[in-house]
């Protein structure tokens, strides 16, 4: 299982380096070129939805990306550190989240957003932060070293 992890600033502007680094690291995994676009998207929007938590909450905490390579599938977690409800984490699927009336209107739009782009989609919310999980199949093992 191989990962690479991406910590960046709460700034807009850092979110395209992040889609670009989850398309090449994706490129690399054996995610098929055709998808390689919603691997961009989805990422550019789960960045710049946990970049817009952080400054609205006041947080410099870097905004974190994961990316990992398994044997099946590819996958990436995008990390905020806004505390969600008390009591432990609670998990619910993208589209579920996004179907929220309690979600604020530019959070529900960006993980309706995620769900139409993703098949595997989770978004979890705890005391620590909230993570967007996503996966995507890969087509085989990778030629690159």
């Amino acid at each position: 299982m191989a990962t690479v992890e991406l910590r960046f600033s709460a700034q807009p502007e850092h979110v395209r380096t992040a889609r670009l680094v989850a398309a090449a690291v994706a490129r690399r995994a054996g995610v098929e070129e055709a998808v390689l676009d919603e691997v961009r998207l989805a990422v550019g929007e789960a960045c710049s939805r946990a970049v817009g938590l952080h400054r609205s909450n006041g947080l410099t905490a870097p905004v974190r990306v994961v990316l990992t390579e398994e044997d099946k599938t590819f996958s990436i977690e995008v990390g905020d550190e806004v505390p969600g409800p008390a009591g432990g984490a609670d998990a619910v699927s993208g589209l579920e989240a996004a179907l929220d009336p309690d979600a604020d209107t530019e959070d529900e739009m960006g993980l309706a957003v995620i769900s139409g782009l993703v098949d595997d989609v989770e978004v979890t919310s705890g005391e620590s932060g909230g993570t967007i999980r996503m996966s995507w199949p890969v087509s085989g093992s990778s030629d690159l070293p």
